[in-house]
């Protein structure tokens, strides 16, 4: 007998359908029969896309033969199939180039997550409860289409709102187009550490409201403003690589690297220097190395539009002379003067800012000058410099990030009031509306991977206006800390369950179009959120009309206009065999740049803070957490298990003290202290760190999930709770660096303060 007639066998006899010693009918094991054929102990390799963070990184998923707990038709039992074992880096994607970092080799926990969503589920108790019960996929989905012929029937279509994180690819293009047919208003897109300020700034400076990607493999030197680019922001593992060629890779070669800002990050512990700023000054420093370079001369003088983007910049930025900026910045004349020579001197150099600079009220004009500094000295566009990731064209079938565009005082309304104008709805205004509306103004609300009540400031009041919102509909697959509010849970497959496809908005110097199909069969009766939307769109009392059937037909007609490649093998195939499309895009598909003039000036204008300074002494500053990001990773063992890079803390919260400070506020390392803000406080052991600046108190983001699987829920404290509502007011971005707090010792150690290899590690805390 062979092996598929032996299971074919007991899948029919019960031989191992049941284990009849207990007696017990509820303790029935089901093994169903296999679904697919996997030779045993042989490796299949198949392509991903990474969705720990929005890089796009393609990877490779192992997947092999085993023995898999999963739901068939309602049942739970064990099936053999194929399953995704590891996931490393695809060698020949040019984002990823064979790397992956922990976060995405982490990432395979989503799949086999013990706390997963396996079914539909309706709330059956009080709203936050966690009370839900299980419901088919017919009913799920009549429910949602109910509340949505509701809102159609009564010609309030506009009550409906998706809000979601920022995505891009076919996922992102379906959900406008469902929004756009049903009459619905855009979708609200929120990230807690998103980059708007920054793309902004390139749209004013380069006419590309787009993140940048910077030639790190052929540069010379390196002038970093806060940015983590080799830790946490944008696409760590591209730059990572880059960074690498640039200091060891080019023999006779090494590249300088300088980090300006006020905490050591993991890639300010890489720096030759490291230079701590007056927080929200960075863009003052970055202008008085521009005067610098322009008084002596060491470069010519047009900067094109990004120069004169800034006041005084013709007549050489006289109110930025050293000697001022010092003042300003705390950064020595002397030292600025250096800075300003290397930086002109060491071509080709580029100018880097992201982070805490750009997330003060004043971080518009911080990255508008840290552009102007990079065209001063030539780096935009050129090898080794400061260039964009080509994207494709609305019309060109990919849903890539195209600059949007202005026009410069139309209609009589200064620069100001347009940026203004174009700020989309936001979650905070959402959150206000609700709040004063006696009517709310919004009656169904769609999640898809966002947690607002975990990353926005409490004095949002996030929780309270969901509360105001008739029904709720989460695509989730963990019950998180805004799921768990949810009327409806329709859970989405897991990416290597599903298509799922990126076109990377930087990182790479080549147009890339990632996609992959399923690398696995789904384990659980979760189904692929865009196949959802469709057949809602299809169900709806008057069809929504979209063209695909479908979430994979979507993607495949968005390669059709793609070049082929050698031997004429279209885009589609050569996609699929490796992760994705990338090269040269044709002539007239790729984005054209705005090349109108703006007509503002920027100058310096001190950043405001939440709080009075005799009171609250100190700037806070939350930070991305290196495993866990914003929070939303914070789920995964893998993650909570790994060691912080600079303090080895794991498994908990923070708060991190320069020692002169730690020593005048009577704290020592362990010590349980309160971070009060006007808005709240938190508690956490201290942490003393002589990388930080003493006038700061840092803590990352991550931890104080009231619900997010039995890993992170209840650990530590969300320092996100107590930030002021502070914004930069022209692209209505938080401010999540403008918030002052005082300090204060509450208490010795705890024990909830895990170091990896100190004294207070508690086994027991671990949660394992």
């Amino acid at each position: 007998m062979d092996r598929r007639s032996f299971i074919k066998l007991t899948a029919i006899t019960g031989t191992s359908a049941t284990l009849a010693s207990c007696g017990n009918p509820e303790h029935q094991f089901i093994r169903f029969l296999p679904e697919d054929e996997m030779v045993p102990g042989v490796a299949v390799w198949k392509p991903s896309v990474c969705p720990a963070c929005g890089a796009g990184c393609g990877v490779l998923a192992r997947v092999m033969d085993a023995d898999a707990d999963v739901i068939r038709k309602g049942q739970a039992g064990v099936i053999r199939m194929g399953v995704v074992k590891k996931l490393e880096g695809n060698p020949d994607h040019p984002v990823s180039l064979g790397g992956l970092c922990s976060r995405g080799q982490a990432a395979i926990q989503i799949t086999y997550h013990p706390d997963r969503l396996r079914h539909p589920l309706k709330r059956s108790g009080a709203r936050g409860s966690g009370q839900f019960q299980e419901v088919t996929w017919d009913a799920a989905i009549a429910e949602l289409v109910s509340h949505l012929d509701a809102l159609e029937g009564a010609g309030n279509q506009k009550a409906l709102a998706y809000l979601t994180r920022r995505r891009t690819g076919q996922r992102a293009a379906l959900v406008g187009q469902f929004l756009a047919k049903f009459g619905a208003p855009a979708p609200i897109t929120y990230e807690l550490f998103g980059d708007d300020v920054l793309r902004r700034a390139n749209g004013l400076s380069f006419g590309r409201e787009q993140l940048p990607t910077f030639d790190l493999a052929r540069a010379r030197h390196v002038l970093s403003f806060g940015a983590d680019f080799l830790g946490t922001w944008n696409s760590p593992v591209a730059q990572a690589a880059a960074y690498g060629t640039m200091r060891q890779g080019r023999p006779g070669i090494r590249g300088s690297f300088v980090q300006v800002e006020s905490r050591m990050t993991q890639t300010g512990a890489n720096a030759d220097e490291w230079v701590p700023a007056t927080p929200g000054t960075e863009g003052a420093l970055a202008l008085g190395l521009a005067h610098v370079i322009l008084n002596e001369k060491l470069r010519p003088a047009d900067a094109g539009r990004a120069g004169s983007l800034i006041l005084g910049w013709s007549e050489g930025l006289p109110d930025f002379a050293p000697d001022r900026v010092e003042k300003i910045t705390g950064v020595s004349a002397r030292r600025i003067e250096r800075l300003a020579r290397d930086f002109a001197a060491r071509r080709p150099a580029v100018a880097i800012v992201a982070g805490p600079p750009l997330a003060h009220t004043n971080g518009l004009f911080t990255a508008v000058a840290v552009n102007a500094l990079n065209a001063l000295v030539g780096s935009i566009g050129a090898e080794g410099g400061l260039l964009f990731t080509p994207q494709r064209s609305a019309g060109g079938g990919l849903a890539a990030p195209s600059p949007q565009r202005f026009a410069s005082g139309a209609e009589g309304r200064t620069i100001a009031q347009e940026l203004a104008a174009r700020i989309p709805r936001s979650l905070e205004s959402m959150a206000a509306d609700l709040a004063s509306a006696s009517m709310p103004p919004l009656q169904v609300l769609l999640l898809d991977g966002a947690n607002p009540v975990f990353t926005a400031p409490r004095a949002w009041k996030v929780r309270e206006a969901l509360d105001k919102v008739s029904f709720i509909a989460s695509f989730g697959s963990f019950l998180d800390d805004s799921t768990i509010l949810s009327d409806l849970i329709l859970p989405d497959h897991s990416f290597l369950e599903s298509w799922v496809d990126a076109t990377p908005e930087s990182g790479p110097l080549v147009a890339v179009a990632s996609v992959a199909a399923p690398a696995m069969k789904p384990l659980h009766e979760t189904r692929s959120t865009p196949d959802v939307l469709l057949e809602v769109g299809r169900r709806l009392r008057k069809p929504l009309g979209l063209t695909a059937q479908t979430y994979d037909e979507t993607i495949k007609a968005s390669f059709a206009s793609l070049p082929a490649g050698e031997g004429g093998a279209d885009a589609w195939t050569i996609a699929q065999k490796q992760g994705g499309w990338w090269g040269e895009l044709p002539r007239g598909a790729a984005a054209p740049p705005d090349d109108r003039k703006p007509a503002r000036s920027f100058t310096f204008v001190d950043p405001q803070f939440d709080g009075d300074a005799n009171q609250y002494p100190y700037h806070f500053l939350p930070y991305p957490s290196t495993q866990f990001l914003d929070g939303s990773l914070a789920h995964l063992p893998w993650l909570q298990e790994q060691p912080d890079p600079l303090t080895s803390a794991m498994w908990s919260s923070w708060v991190e003290i320069n020692p002169t400070t730690a020593e005048k506020l009577g704290i020592a390392a362990g010590d349980v202290v309160e971070v009060a803000s006007t808005h709240g406080s938190v508690k956490a052991g201290a942490v003393l760190s002589p990388g930080l600046a003493p006038d700061i108190v840092a803590m990352p983001v991550g931890q104080g999930h009231g619900s997010f699987t039995r890993f992170a829920s209840g650990r530590g404290d969300n320092p996100v709770s107590i930030l002021a509502p502070m914004a930069e007011p022209e692209s209505g971005t938080l401010a999540w660096a403008a918030t002052r707090v005082k300090i204060t010792r509450a208490g010795g150690p705890d024990g909830k303060l895990i170091l990896f290899a100190g004294s207070l590690r508690e086994e027991g805390d671990l949660g394992r």
